[in-house]
């Protein structure tokens, strides 16, 4: 019998040691140790973030934090492995969809019973909407990025054409005839970066009234292609087409390959996101005037679609309840705005989005929370199946219907009739 017992201890002393060594956890002392992983990036922002880290550590002796970096460019792979591996930290930094796959696949922790209720009244509906899969919340959205158009404002000047702010924009007919108006002499009155166009052009087609997937009374989601869907596309080819007011060689760039052209006056403005400011704050010669506009605005006014920066927690974390306290500590109003002011983004709390920091005129702060109450779940946030269409049908359709190469009949017909194809797949 004290063999047995002995056995006994052994092996639930080599399964512990076996449940620290995968989980890279150590819980020897008596502490909880929470991994962070981190996507933060840019050096004020993962500033930011290791400053929390260390306030968090120096107040809560007990549960230890280790900052882990990741990084964008492989985050969905690397978490993959290590969901499979047992390996994922507690604390989660991702994109809301980046989400739907491992929340439907059960990686992720449900966080409805987790967060104190100031951290859910304290994020309007719509943003919680961009983490919600199913029946379950599975991740807090916390920074989000609008789209902004930026202009040379010395050029917007010269030419007296109207300066659209967020109370009074441009519709997209106005955009198109200011960009006409902008062109000539060797300039552009736009370039559009759209290497990834789809998001883009789903985003901010909610402004006209477009939706592209409509869910069923079944609950399955289908692509349709409505006039309110093709006023962004439309406005983009025939501004790379026929006006001759957008650069068809940006079409396949990034946002970061057009400042250089931005800087030097070939283009008038520059559809980027909100947080492309600290680039052009560093890199722009001096001198230069530039200044944030909002996007256009359509039937339903500047609504647009985002993405928001999120974080979760690992469904297979053993310390789920205080890997949820230590988000509600990064995500107190105060903390919120530190790490918006490191991303240049904007926060989603509403308490945070009043922070006098965010409101200033410099460098367009005010115009960008002025946007906030516009902002809506992306359009294809929680349908699943969207990263093979988007892959596969809407990118090369879209690429090609701006270069010219395909009509608007057969981009309705690829995004709709191939589009419809790949989602049924996934929701048999």
């Amino acid at each position: 019998m004290r063999r047995v017992r002995a056995w006994a201890a052994v092996a639930a002393a080599v399964a512990l040691l076996l449940t620290g060594c995968s989980s890279g956890k150590t819980v020897d002392d008596g502490k909880v140790t929470l991994e962070f992983q981190s996507l933060a990036w840019q050096k004020e922002s993962v500033d930011a973030n290791k400053q929390l880290v260390k306030e968090w550590n120096a107040a809560h002796p007990d549960i230890q934090v280790k900052y882990v970096q990741g990084s964008w460019d492989s985050v969905h792979d690397q978490l993959l492995t290590s969901f499979e591996g047992g390996e994922a930290p507690d604390v989660i930094h991702d994109a809301s969809d980046d989400l739907a796959d491992f929340a439907y696949g059960g990686y992720l922790a449900d966080l409805r019973d987790l967060l104190p209720a100031r951290l859910k009244s304290g994020i309007p509906q719509r943003s919680w909407e961009t983490t919600t899969f199913g029946d379950g919340v599975y991740g807090v959205p916390f920074l989000q990025e609008p789209r902004v158009l930026v202009a040379n404002a010395k050029i917007l000047r010269a030419a007296g054409v109207r300066i659209p702010t967020p109370a009074k924009p441009w519709s997209w007919e106005e955009f198109r005839s200011v960009t006409k108006k902008l062109s000539g002499g060797g300039r552009f009155g736009v370039a559009w970066p759209l290497k990834e166009p789809v998001s883009a052009t789903l985003n901010l087609s909610l402004s006209a009234g477009g939706r592209m997937f409509h869910r069923g009374a079944d609950g399955k989601v289908t692509v349709r292609f409505d006039a309110a869907d093709a006023v962004v596309p439309r406005t983009v080819h025939d501004q790379a087409g026929p006006d001759g007011s957008a650069s068809g060689a940006t079409l396949g760039m990034s946002g970061s390959d057009t400042l250089p052209g931005f800087f030097a006056g070939k283009y008038a403005m520059v559809p980027l996101g909100f947080s492309y400011r600290q680039q052009i704050v560093q890199q722009a010669p001096k001198g230069f005037e530039w200044q944030v506009l909002p996007a256009p605005a359509g039937r339903d006014g500047l609504a647009q679609g985002v993405s928001p920066q999120t974080l979760s927690v690992a469904q297979d974390s053993p310390h789920k309840k205080e890997a949820a306290q230590f988000i509600d500590f990064l995500l107190r109003p105060r903390n919120m705005v530190r790490l918006a002011l490191g991303d240049w983004m904007l926060p989603t709390g509403t308490q945070a989005l009043k922070d006098p920091a965010l409101r200033t005129t410099k460098n367009d702060w005010a115009t960008g929370t002025a946007l906030a109450g516009g902002l809506r779940s992306a359009p294809a946030q929680s349908v699943r199946g969207y990263p093979e269409w988007k892959d596969k049908v809407a990118t090369p359709a879209l690429q090609e219907y701006y270069s010219g190469s395909i009509g608007l009949g057969e981009l309705r017909k690829r995004l709709v009739r191939d589009g419809n194809l790949v989602l049924a797949r996934y929701q048999r």
